[in-house]
């Protein structure tokens, strides 16, 4: 923190989604010769991983400017390198677009999106392996949901500081509506900022992923190494009952026509076939 005026913020923001392959993709760029992990990085202190992301612009905004910036590495060492960081609960969080527009105005801006059926269903099966969900299954925790939320978003706006469990952990079914979401954070940068990838063509084909975000950070493109093709955070996958797969479909089509007149393309998930082959084994 005594060097943080040595250090620049990041260069990029990975917002989002959770459980939509945000891990894998950082970690995956993190093998580009060209990007930077944060500080301290792994090197220098005994943990497995490089950090992905502190939370700042949605869980730690009070601890301020100097305290993120000391996460960064210091300007002098960067030698045309970037860095960035992420969270997978910006997208999600009100206030996080605002704040991030306020203190990185230049950053830009990745994202990368699941099919809203599995994350939702991928989400609440992490809560339950981390003993972190009581309800025993998935339908019950949907059927609890408007309540559970009920208040939260609006208390983390009014309420400095106010955490929510509910709207960052339990949010199941909410999150997966995307659309409102990105266009929030398109409200506070302009759209040149942004890059939107599919975890679905991601995983696909991690190469050619990440070359196309090579070239939006204005780096070259380099070889990714094998273990790149196998995803972070996976767990064995589990069947979605047909009944609920429906009807988390039809909740999520009208945001799935947002989304792809937003970005202006189809999503993976609306081609029949792809989505079922590729989330069903993916990061569950």
């Amino acid at each position: 923190m005594l060097t943080a005026s040595f250090r620049a913020g990041p260069d990029f923001l990975l917002i989002g989604a959770k459980r939509g392959g945000s891990t894998s993709l950082y970690f995956a760029l993190l093998e580009h010769p060209s990007v930077m992990p944060l500080f301290p990085s792994a090197r220098l202190l005994p943990k497995d991983n490089h950090t992905k992301g502190v939370h700042y612009f949605d869980s730690h905004y009070s601890m301020g400017d100097v305290w993120y910036r000391s996460h960064f590495p210091a300007g002098v060492r960067r030698g045309g390198k970037v860095v960035g960081e992420g969270s997978p609960y910006y997208l999600f969080h009100p206030l996080a677009a605002e704040r991030a527009a306020k203190d990185v105005p230049d950053a830009k801006i990745l994202l990368v999106l699941r099919d809203p059926v599995e994350r939702a269903f991928s989400h609440y099966r992490e809560r339950r392996r981390q003993n972190a969900e009581e309800l025993e299954t998935f339908e019950e925790a949907l059927a609890a949901e408007d309540e559970r939320l009920a208040g939260e978003r609006e208390r983390i706006v009014t309420e400095p500081g106010y955490l929510s469990y509910a709207h960052e952990q339990q949010s199941y079914r909410a999150q997966g509506e995307y659309a409102p979401h990105l266009r929030r954070w398109m409200d506070h940068f302009a759209r040149e900022q942004f890059h939107v990838l599919a975890a679905e063509d991601f995983y696909a084909d991690p190469q050619s992923a990440c070359d196309a975000v090579a070239e939006f950070l204005g780096l070259r493109h380099a070889p990714l190494p094998p273990s790149v093709a196998e995803p972070w955070n996976a767990a064995p996958s589990s069947k979605l009952a047909d009944t609920t797969r429906q009807s988390l479909a039809e909740h999520y089509a009208p945001f799935n026509a947002d989304l792809k007149e937003l970005l202006g393309r189809e999503l993976p998930w609306t081609r029949p076939g792809l989505a079922e082959h590729v989330s069903g084994t993916r990061g569950d």
